[in-house]
């Protein structure tokens, strides 16, 4: 957690795409003031004023069913009414929930989760496999959760139970189903039914989060109430916290759209699966070597780049997996260092003197992107390539993605926390978009989506990539949760939980 008097924000865009659909927006240096000293942080602490109540900005004209309100303070609320069969932790890996087992049989490609028993919606109705599979089902056709689901051919209620039945192998499934569930027939209420720590109460006193009484895990919340202040839209929302009227908001530190904000903030980073990568068109004949896309591989300094022109809300990673997870190969990893790609640049036979260009693209929207495929053009162009960056508005970089018209692309790719990397990697793959095939990388792709050691199979993965270098991995960037300084201890969010363990968490308040 760090502490700020002053940061410039952006609220949380909707799902992120490959590279997104940006405005025009700030400089690298526009992004955080530095951090307080420990003793300011302290006397800022000591001095904010603390609220009477908790609240959340909330949009009333928009539901809060979380398979189709919008992202930010929509999904924010949802956190705290909903839950899903599993929960991603802080290693972005799957944690029953609503669910106490499974078990698949992979002759038949079908999962069988064994529903918790006991558990209640807030209504003090109990908990069915109907109400899951009427969730799932919906979810399979929805906008945000329709393509994660795209491998599952059924889902039927049997008994306790739910029955997914998949097209392919995917050991890696449960990952997918962290989708919030509630109670059938209720999802066409401005605020469905679900079995979270907290009911949605609209009274005489107003529009609040109560504590369930009736959830399953029965720990006491932080605080019995939660407020809801009516927003109309997004700059009365950021009004409602800069003002300290609100104590906390979803934000994305490296977008292109922000908002001053003043007083005493906290914000706490949670790791995100959405990579940021260098792609290669590896029909370039500069490019289709093995040898010389490994030694470029080796002249980024990862570090420096998300601390950089990332404004450190990102993990540098040098493999398609985020290093929070427990599959990333920590141990495969190589430290920066100039010389070793020197070596390497010599190796390839690219320290001729015979100099050689080369274009990478980047969409102009997002100038953090913009500043980060400038600084590591320049730091690749050491020896015979020499790297342009060509900036690009949105629909002529994607216009030039699916025509393969580059040479190398900045690029953003929000994947699954299941790590599936067919459309990225794979021969003919729909992210694909430098043509990269290799059987032997094909072959483990498939291992890995039946494998039941999932970390050793994505080793092998990892392993023939730093060989092959198809993509140049960077970093998976990082969200944050704004809150007012002083005000809720313990806080641990993740990407998909802004209250990830609320319980555990405390809240202090002036009254």
């Amino acid at each position: 957690m760090k502490h700020l008097t002053q940061v410039l924000i952006s609220v949380l865009l909707p799902a992120l795409l490959l590279t997104g659909c940006w405005q025009d927006g700030i400089t690298p240096d526009d992004g955080v003031l530095p951090a307080q000293s420990a003793d300011a942080s302290e006397s800022a602490q000591q001095t904010a004023s603390l609220p009477e109540t908790l609240s959340l900005s909330y949009y009333p004209n928009q539901p809060l069913d979380p398979i189709t309100c919008p992202d930010g303070a929509q999904q924010t609320i949802a956190a705290l009414l909903y839950e899903g069969l599993f929960v991603l932790d802080d290693q972005l890996a799957p944690q029953p929930q609503l669910c106490s087992s499974y078990t698949y049989d992979p002759a038949t490609l079908t999962y069988v989760f064994t529903l918790r028993s006991g558990v209640l919606f807030s209504d003090g109705t109990s908990l069915s496999s109907g109400d899951v599979a009427a969730t799932l089902n919906r979810a399979r056709n929805s906008e945000r959760y329709g393509a994660r689901m795209a491998q599952i051919t059924s889902v039927k209620a049997a008994d306790n139970a739910v029955l997914v039945t998949l097209s392919a192998p995917n050991t890696g499934l449960p990952a997918l189903l962290d989708i919030p569930i509630v109670k059938a027939g209720t999802q066409d209420s401005s605020a469905p039914v679900g079995t979270g720590p907290y009911r949605f109460v609209v009274d005489d006193t107003g529009t609040y989060l109560a504590a369930n009484e009736h959830w399953w895990q029965g720990n006491q919340q932080p605080v019995a109430k939660i407020a809801l202040l009516s927003a109309q839209d997004e700059d009365i929302l950021l009004y409602q916290f800069s003002s300290h009227e609100t104590q906390l908001m979803t934000a994305d530190l490296t977008s292109s759209s922000p908002i001053s904000v003043t007083g005493s903030i906290s914000f706490h980073e949670a790791d995100t699966s959405v990579l940021q990568y260098i792609g290669i068109n590896v029909h370039n004949p500069l490019l289709a070597q093995p040898a010389v896309r490994a030694a470029l591989n080796l002249g980024i300094d990862r570090a420096q780049v998300v601390g950089a022109f990332l404004s450190g809300h990102g993990k540098a990673a040098q493999f398609p997996v985020s290093p929070s997870s427990a599959e990333y190969p920590s141990d495969l990893t190589q430290s920066y260092s100039y010389d070793a790609f020197a070596s390497a640049m010599k190796a390839a036979g690219y320290d001729s003197g015979n100099f050689r260009s080369l274009t990478m693209i980047v969409n102009q929207e997002n100038s953090f992107k913009v500043a980060a495929a400038k600084q590591i053009a320049e730091a690749l162009s050491a020896f015979d390539l020499k790297i342009e960056v060509s900036v690009l508005p949105w629909d002529e970089y994607k216009a030039a993605l699916e025509a393969g018209n580059f040479d190398l692309f900045y690029g953003e790719l929000k994947l699954t926390a299941d790590w599936n990397l067919s459309s990225l990697l794979s021969t003919g793959g729909a992210l694909n978009y430098g043509g990269f095939s290799n059987g032997a990388l094909d072959s483990l792709l498939s291992s890995y989506a039946s494998a039941n050691d999932r970390t050793s199979a994505m080793k092998s993965i990892c392993h023939l990539l730093r060989v092959q270098a198809p993509i140049l991995p960077i970093c998976f960037k990082t969200t944050s949760v704004l809150t007012q300084d002083g005000v809720i201890d313990n806080l641990t969010p993740t990407a998909a939980n802004p209250f990830y363990q609320f319980s555990a968490c405390t809240v202090h308040l002036s009254k």
